[in-house]
Formats: C-alpha cells, sequence, structure tokens
C-alpha cells in the first residue's frame, strides 16, 4: 500500500513531535535516576509527643485440674444366639438364547469428481497518481503588544487581634489500681463409692416345634362355558369410484461432476525468536534514617461560650385574595328524536325432514351360565401351643449416690475508676449586631371580574330523511331474502 502524497506533508511533522517528546522523556529519565542514591529528606516531626506506656495487668491464678472418675465396670457376658437352619439351595437359571446375526451393511457408492473451475482474469494494473504540488508556507503572525500594567490595590486596615484564650488546666494523675488477692485453691472432690456388680441373665427355654399343616383338598373341574353365537353380517359397503392416474413428471438432468480439489500451498516456517538479554540487577536501596522523637502537645486553650441568637422578626401578613366570579350556567341539551321502528324480518324457510336409517339387526341372546359350584369346607387347623413365659427380670442394684460439688470461691471485688475532671466553662463570645427591619410588601390590586361567555349555538335537527339514520341499518333489508 503506497501512502498518498498529501498525507506525507501531514505524516512529516508528526513524526518530528513523537521523536521530540521521546528525546524529553528520556532526558527526565536519566535526570530522576540519579536521585536514587540520594538520602531522603527528614520528615517534620509532629506536633504530639510519646504515648505513656500503660500499667501491667496482674496475672490470673493458676486453675485446679479437673477430678479423675472411676472406671466404669464390666458388662455382663450374653448368652450365644441359637444358629439359624439352612436353607435349600435355589434351582439354577436357564440360560439366555442367542442373537441373531444381523447382515451386513451394503457400501456406499464413491461420489464423482467435481469438474475443474476455470481461473480468474487477471487485474489491470493502474497509473501511479500524480504527485500534489506544495502547500504554501503560512505567514507569521505578529506579536501582540503589551498591556498597560493595572494600578495597585488600595491597602486595607489591619483587623483587630482575636482575644488570648486561657490555658486548659492540667488532668490531675490517675491512681494506681490495687492488686487483686489471690482465689483461694478450690477443695479436692471425694472419690466415687465401688459400683456393685450385676447378677447374671438366666438361660431362656428352647421353643417347642411347630406343628405340621394339613394338606388343603383338590378343588372339583369347573364345568366348559357354551359357545357364543355368531355375529350378524352387516350391509354390503358401496364401492368408490376409481381415482385418475397422475401424469408421469419429466425426468431431472443428470448433476455434472465436481471438479478435483487443488492442494495447499505448503506453510513458510516461521523464524527463530531472538533470546532476550539479562535482566539487569536492581540497585539496592540505602536505609532510611530513623525518625526523630515528637515534642509534647501544648494543652488546648479554653473555648469562648456562644452567644444567644438574636430573635427574629415578625413576618408579614400576606393581603387577602379577592373572591373568584361565578361561573355561567351552561345552555340545557336538546332532546333527542324518536327513533323509527324497524320492518319486520320474513321468517325463515322449514328445513327439509331427514330420512331415517336402517333399522338395526337384532342382538342375540346370550345363553344363560352355569351355576357355580360350591365350594369345600375348610378342615378345622390344631390349635397354636401356648407360648412358655419369659423369666423374670433380675433386680438391678441401686445406683451409689453422687458426692456433693464443693463451693466456688467468690471473686475479689474490682476496683472503682477515678472519676474524670469537669470540663472548663467556655468564654462568651461577642453579640452580633442588630439587623434592619425589613420594609413591608405593597398590597396587590384587585382582579378584574372576568366577561361572562357566550351562549353556544343550538343544534341542528335531526330529520326523518337526514343521511345520519341511512348510514348503518340500511343493509338490514336484504338478509332475509
Amino acid at each position: 500500500m503506497r501512502t498518498p502524497p498529501r498525507w506525507r506533508s501531514v505524516l512529516a511533522p508528526a513524526a518530528m513531535a513523537a521523536a521530540l517528546a521521546a528525546a524529553a522523556l528520556g532526558g527526565t529519565g536519566a535526570a530522576h535516576a540519579d536521585d536514587h542514591d540520594a538520602p531522603h529528606a527528614a520528615t517534620p516531626a509532629p506536633a504530639h509527643g510519646p504515648q505513656p506506656a500503660h500499667p501491667a495487668k496482674p496475672g490470673h491464678p493458676a486453675e485446679p485440674g479437673q477430678p479423675q472418675y472411676p472406671g466404669k465396670p464390666d458388662q455382663p457376658v450374653h448368652p450365644a444366639k441359637p444358629e439359624q437352619p439352612v436353607h435349600p439351595a435355589k434351582p439354577e437359571q436357564p440360560g439366555k438364547p442367542e442373537l441373531p446375526v444381523h447382515p451386513a451393511k451394503p457400501e456406499y457408492p464413491v461420489h464423482p469428481d467435481k469438474p475443474q473451475y476455470p481461473g480468474k482474469p487477471e487485474r489491470p494494473v493502474h497509473p501511479d497518481k500524480p504527485v500534489h504540488p506544495a502547500k504554501p508556507v503560512t505567514p507569521v503572525t505578529p506579536v501582540k503588544p503589551e498591556y498597560p500594567a493595572h494600578p495597585a490595590k488600595p491597602v486595607h486596615p489591619e483587623k483587630p487581634a482575636h482575644p488570648v484564650t486561657p490555658q486548659k488546666p492540667a488532668y490531675p494523675a490517675k491512681p494506681v489500681k490495687p492488686e487483686y488477692p489471690a482465689k483461694p485453691a478450690h477443695p479436692a472432690t471425694p472419690a466415687k463409692p465401688a459400683y456393685p456388680a450385676k447378677p447374671a441373665k438366666p438361660e431362656q427355654p428352647s421353643k417347642p416345634a411347630y406343628p405340621a399343616k394339613p394338606v388343603k383338598p383338590e378343588y372339583p373341574a369347573k364345568p366348559a362355558h357354551p359357545a357364543t353365537p355368531a355375529k350378524p353380517a352387516y350391509p354390503a359397503k358401496p364401492a368408490y369410484p376409481a381415482k385418475p392416474a397422475k401424469p408421469e413428471y419429466p425426468s431431472k438432468p443428470a448433476k455434472p461432476d465436481y471438479p478435483a480439489k487443488p492442494a495447499y500451498p505448503a506453510k513458510p516456517a516461521k523464524p527463530e525468536y531472538p533470546s532476550k538479554p539479562a535482566y539487569p540487577a536492581k540497585p539496592t536501596k540505602p536505609e532510611q534514617p530513623s525518625k526523630p522523637a515528637y515534642p509534647a502537645k501544648p494543652a488546648k486553650p479554653d473555648y469562648p461560650s456562644k452567644p444567644a441568637k438574636p430573635e427574629l422578626p415578625a413576618k408579614p401578613a400576606y393581603p387577602a385574595k379577592p373572591a373568584k366570579p361565578d361561573y355561567p350556567a351552561k345552555p340545557a341539551h336538546p332532546s333527542k328524536p324518536a327513533k323509527p321502528a324497524y320492518p319486520a324480518k320474513p321468517s325463515k324457510p322449514d328445513h327439509p325432514a331427514k330420512p331415517a336409517y336402517p333399522a338395526k339387526p337384532a342382538k342375540p341372546e346370550q345363553p344363560s351360565k352355569p351355576a357355580y359350584p360350591a365350594k369345600p369346607a375348610k378342615p378345622e387347623y390344631p390349635s397354636k401351643p401356648a407360648h412358655p413365659a419369659k423369666p423374670a427380670k433380675p433386680e438391678q442394684p441401686s445406683k451409689p449416690a453422687y458426692p456433693s460439688k464443693p463451693a466456688k470461691p467468690e471473686h475479689p471485688s474490682k476496683p472503682a475508676y477515678p472519676s474524670k475532671p469537669a470540663k472548663p466553662d467556655h468564654p462568651s463570645k461577642p453579640a452580633h449586631p442588630s439587623k434592619p427591619v425589613k420594609p413591608e410588601h405593597p398590597s396587590k390590586p384587585a382582579h378584574p371580574s372576568k366577561p361572562d361567555h357566550p351562549s353556544k349555538p343550538a343544534k341542528p335537527s335531526k330529520g326523518k330523511h337526514s343521511g345520519h339514520e341511512d348510514k348503518g341499518h340500511g343493509g338490514h333489508e336484504g338478509h332475509g331474502d
């Protein structure tokens, strides 16, 4: 891509400005690079001094350890459970049948090759554009004349100095807190008595064998149901007329063969990137000097008391608004004319009678079902044996009484905090000068009364043969025909 000649004159000054800005930035960077080795200027010390250290808090006495309780007694050994009966083995399941083998799928035909497309025509070479003539040099602007100097401002008189506020008194020293007395030691908890051994559970008696159930008798065979009679044949359905044959469609033209796809040109190999230079080591920062101690903060002076606000003058009363004039009465609407009566509509003709359906053949009677045979009486089952009585539970020994916990010692009372000193009263400020009284607002003139509205013109009467009646009802006369 070629740069047009008219842009060359714009790009040249822009390149010169970018070069000058880069040189200025490089110069400032080199000037500031030498400032890293110079030590930092000492910061001014703040007004307040070092804070006094807090008094050390007294240590808490060590808490006594938890008392060790005696171990739990051993649990009694339970009798072993009876063995479960062995169930008979289940029969083996038959194997699944083998699935049928599906036939092989047919191979798809190979697509034909596409035809080769003709190449694109070469574009014509355009001639070079003419060179534009150089722009004329702009004339140098004349220098502005200097403006006359402003006259000197008058010197204002000096303001009187503020009254000196008295100094704030120093706070009294806080009393030293007394040390807390040591807590008394907890008494040792007494040892628990030994738990008596539990008696062994008696063995349960074996249950009697369950009696065998009697065999159920065979039920008698059910009688065969009689055959149902055949349904009567329905009347024959009439045959539909034969449909006309469809015309044959013309055969579609054959598709042209696809041309072969051309091979892509080989991509050029990427150039190797040059290795980056090692990063230079950063210079070590110089140690900063220690900060000086802050001087003691001077005591604050007493604040003067604020003066009372002067009372504002009374607000003037607004003049009374004039009364609104009465609106004229609206004229009454004219009465609407009565609507004419609609003509009678003609009666609809009767529909022809529907033909009767042919009579359906009567259904044959169903044969009666035979009586169900009586079921045999169930045999009497033998009575179940009574369950053996459960052995009585052994009596549990009474639990030993827990020893009472020792009472906690009383904590020592905390010392009372010292009372804060009262703040000094603020000095009174001078009173403000009185404000001038505002003049009263002038009274507004009365509003003139509004003129009466003109009466509306009378509406024209709607006659019998006007165009309003025939707009929406003119087409109803021909619906009944």
